[in-house]
């Protein structure tokens, strides 16, 4: 099996919350149409409305598009958007599965699609390495209802639940190409859920990774919302990783979990050590903030009726935030992806030259323009402007002094705030102070907003100095995606001391997310850019950052947390099901000395986090399945509940990530973690169960990284034994075609065995030798059978690869002889597998 795990064997526990796709948006319900009372229609049904007067003048100014190609941009931009999906590089039949493409569906689908609409029914997006990724020219909703697609449709489902493929848009793929991540990478992604860009880092760290190992980097996956988290949890759940963590944190606020390097810290075993690592800090962090999203509107039609420029506007010092933080958390020679799937530059460059700004020489945008060359991108932009209340500005100074509060000087090219210069309130004649909650009554703001028009004769457009045409721009007509924007940044040196927060603020705030103030006093006023605000109106402004990369790793508890919600926010085109949490291992607090540490307690609503010790059933488990010495249990078994007698699950940790968790045990709990470690052993809770030497089974996630290191309760199965196990489940052992495999099989002790599937060269006395095409499934050893411990969907799959292959004929085991005739064999197998599939 693949070290990388992936593919197959997982457990189902969660799916069930999963099983209904994701709502087309551009389908509407019944109830949205008028009835009568007999049920009956009035009106007709509408589709949505693909169009905005507002979207089509604001971006006409911007320049994203020439004036030539304007209506063609705009053609693509209302159709739906193709499906695209990715194949996991590290299942273990990912060789099947694009050969399976480029041999069966795009030559079955070509024949099949008779209308002459589309020359390449699908075809690999030419861009992504290896042929992993691929487009295809339907919709989601042309491939539910046209039957011509139906098989490849059914395809897709099947491998994405089992984690070979992953449904991600086009665009959403291209981020983590340009992190140039490593297997020894330590990797942030800031802003997670869905999962798919999480997925796709953790791809990268295991590539090459050899079975029964792992890869020395890891991920750390986060997101501000515990409910997407849980969705983060079940995508990257199918790729089975010891290599990752899943935290729950404002991405602004995110811990650095910094130790004072003056004095030791004692473990929990109370030995006083020097930790291994004393801060967290990354080789590459992914930053792919919460954005307008106006880049999906092919993908979510909906946008079109919602979309206004307040959504950027609003945004944008939030992302402002969530980017320094990033910086702040990147080594010296690491690299940061920035990323939105907004096509508005307030988001886009105007962030990226605020992020150049303040960090000075320290870091520098890179030209990745030779990278990926069949990847169709533009330059960012250089000038830009800011509208608000139904004016254009081209420069801070054009805004009006009752709207300062809501509009950033870095929101424009320059950046410059203009405080030594008056105020200019355009003639408005609204005198005095205004803010956000103003209620627009006065006639003369009414006539401003209803006649929008800009003071240009105040000042020229502004031009940004600073080369953001390193930045890309994908728009949707140049290759049939969806819209995105990129920046990628390579941290030189520390960042350069600047101005820290005003004292005053800082004693309200706090930056655990559930001891958040619910409103800051009205008492206390903020001086920023040299204007005069209330808290209350700067909902999402960047306050000044500390003095020092040192500051802003040390100081977490003094940082701004406004009253922002990013997780409302749309967010890279993923309004995905959402999974409740799962049942919690509530355990005790612990008390060591004076100071209470609480493992994970002090995060409401979490699971702890806790490492397992207990000697007498890790040995137990080690002897029972002859793990070898190869293969280091104690340190890395953690559980998600104190009461050791009553554990259900055990997880295994990597060595990068139990170096994480115990410099997060000595920094005092400061990652509120979700989920973390591959499950590993599960306790065997039926009646047969409690008769077995051992308590605990494998679990089908942690199956490939044990198998190599496995020496005892094994069995190799002939490939009709093995089909008839994957096709019945529950064979006795008299039943087995191979006699000596049903004796073999009676020998073994009550529990938890694997079944190998025998390519003719193994000995049944000895371990096989596991590779990459090893074939293993974990069954159970009744008193009078063999059940296996997969689930059905998992069945079916490995009952296609292994016909697949038969058919394909590449050394397939199916074709090795065994104690039935190998023609037989086929035969049946053949038969069979066409009456289970078919």
């Amino acid at each position: 099996m693949g070290g990388g795990g992936g593919g197959r064997g997982k457990s189902r526990t969660q799916r069930k919350h999963f099983r209904q796709s994701r709502e087309n948006v551009w389908k509407r319900s019944k109830s949205d149409s008028q009835q009568d009372n007999n049920g009956e229609n009035k009106t007709a049904w509408e589709p949505f409305a693909t169009q905005n007067p507002a979207f089509d003048e604001y971006y006409k100014e911007q320049g994203i598009v020439s004036p030539e190609e304007w209506d063609v941009f705009i053609e693509v931009l209302r159709k739906p958007l193709p499906a695209a999906f990715r194949i996991n590089s590290s299942s273990q039949f990912c060789t099947d599965i694009r050969s399976q493409l480029e041999n069966d569906f795009m030559t079955s689908l070509q024949a099949e699609v008779t209308d002459g609409s589309e020359v390449d029914p699908i075809r690999p997006l030419p861009w992504y390495p290896e042929n992993l990724a691929w487009h295809s020219n339907f919709s989601r909703m042309q491939l539910r209802k046209n039957q011509t697609l139906v098989r490849f449709h059914e395809f897709l489902k099947q491998e994405n639940e089992i984690g070979n493929i992953t449904r991600q848009e086009a665009v959403s793929m291209v981020p983590p190409l340009f992190l140039d991540v490593r297997p020894d990478h330590f990797v942030l992604d800031m802003c997670a859920a869905p999962g798919s860009k999480t997925f796709q880092l953790l791809e990268m760290i295991y590539q090459s990774t050899e079975p029964g190992s792992l890869p020395s980097g890891m991920v750390i996956a986060n997101d501000v919302d515990v409910q997407r988290c849980n969705l983060l949890i079940h995508q990257t759940k199918r790729m089975c990783t010891a290599n990752l963590i899943v935290t729950n944190h404002e991405a602004q606020h995110f811990p650095s979990c910094h130790l004072n390097k003056n004095h030791a810290n004692a473990s929990e075993t109370g030995v006083l050590k020097v930790p291994s690592i004393c801060q967290l800090l990354f080789d590459r962090v992914l930053c792919d903030v919460p954005c307008s999203g106006d880049g999906t509107l092919r993908k979510a039609p909906d946008i079109w009726r919602k979309w206004n420029v307040g959504m950027a506007n609003g945004l944008h010092c939030l992302q402002v935030q969530i980017a320094m933080r990033g910086i702040s958390l990147l080594k010296v020679g690491g690299r940061m992806v920035y990323s939105t799937c907004s096509m508005n530059p307030v988001e886009n460059e105007a962030v990226v030259a605020e992020i150049l700004r303040r960090c000075g020489g320290s870091i520098e945008l890179v030209d990745v323009s030779s990278e990926l060359p069949q990847l169709i991108r533009r330059p960012g932009l250089k000038k830009w402007k800011v509208r608000d209340k139904g004016i254009l500005l081209n420069s801070y100074k054009d805004v009006p002094k009752f709207r300062r509060s809501g509009i950033a000087p870095g929101m424009f090219p320059s950046g410059k705030s203009y405080i030594d210069a008056p105020d200019y309130d355009h003639d408005t004649g609204l005198g005095g102070r205004h803010d956000n909650g103003h209620d627009g009554n006065s006639e003369n703001e009414a006539h401003l907003m209803e006649n929008p028009v800009a003071p240009t004769d105040v000042l020229e457009e502004e031009v940004s100095t600073l080369p953001l045409e390193r930045c890309m721009r994908i728009v949707p007509h140049d290759q049939n995606t969806g819209a995105f924007f990129v920046a990628v940044f390579h941290k030189l040196s520390p960042l350069p001391a600047i101005q820290k927060k005003p004292v005053s603020l800082q004693v309200h705030l706090h930056s655990n997310n559930d001891d958040r103030p619910e409103k800051l006093s009205d008492e206390v006023k903020v001086d920023i850019n040299g204007v005069e605000v209330n808290p209350a109106d700067v909902t999402g402004m960047l306050l000044p950052e500390v003095a020092s990369d040192a500051d802003l790793l040390n100081n977490e508890l003094e940082e701004t947390a406004l009253d922002t919600d990013p997780s409302k926010m749309c967010k890279e085109n993923e309004s995905e099901e959402i999974l409740a949490p799962g049942d919690s291992e509530k355990g005790p607090e612990i008390v060591r000395g004076k100071r209470k540490l609480q493992i994970q307690g002090k995060w409401r609503g979490v699971d702890p986090v806790v490492f397992f010790r207990d000697d007498t059933i890790v040995d137990s488990i080690k002897t029972f399945y002859g793990i070898d010495e190869s293969f280091p249990l104690s340190g890395h078994l953690v559980t998600r509940n104190n009461d050791t007698n009553h554990v259900k699950r055990i997880y295994y940790i990597s060595n990068s990530v139990k170096d994480v968790l115990e410099l997060n045990f000595q920094a005092g709990q400061q990652l509120k973690i979700t989920s973390i470690g591959l499950k590993m052993f599960e306790r065997q809770t039926s009646k047969e169960g409690t008769s077995s030497p051992c308590a605990f089974r494998i679990s089908s996630e942690g199956l490939p990284l044990l198998l190599p290191h496995i020496t005892k309760q094994i069995l190799c199965a002939s490939p009709v034994d093995f089909k008839h196990l994957l096709q019945y489940k529950t064979i006795k052992f008299a039943d087995f075609v191979d006699a000596e495999f049903g004796q073999k099989a009676s020998k073994l002790m009550s529990g938890c065995c694997v079944v190998f599937l025998n390519k003719g060269c193994e000995t049944l006395s000895h371990p096989p030798q596991v590779d990459t095409s090893t074939i293993a499934i974990g069954c159970w050893k009744g008193r009078s059978n063999v059940s296996v411990m997969v689930t059905a969907i998992d069945c079916q799959e490995l009952l296609e690869r292994l016909l697949k292959r038969m058919e394909i004929g590449e050394d397939s085991p199916l074709q090795e002889n065994t104690s039935v005739a190998a023609d037989e064999v086929d035969v049946e197998f053949k038969e069979d597998m066409e009456t289970i599939v078919g």
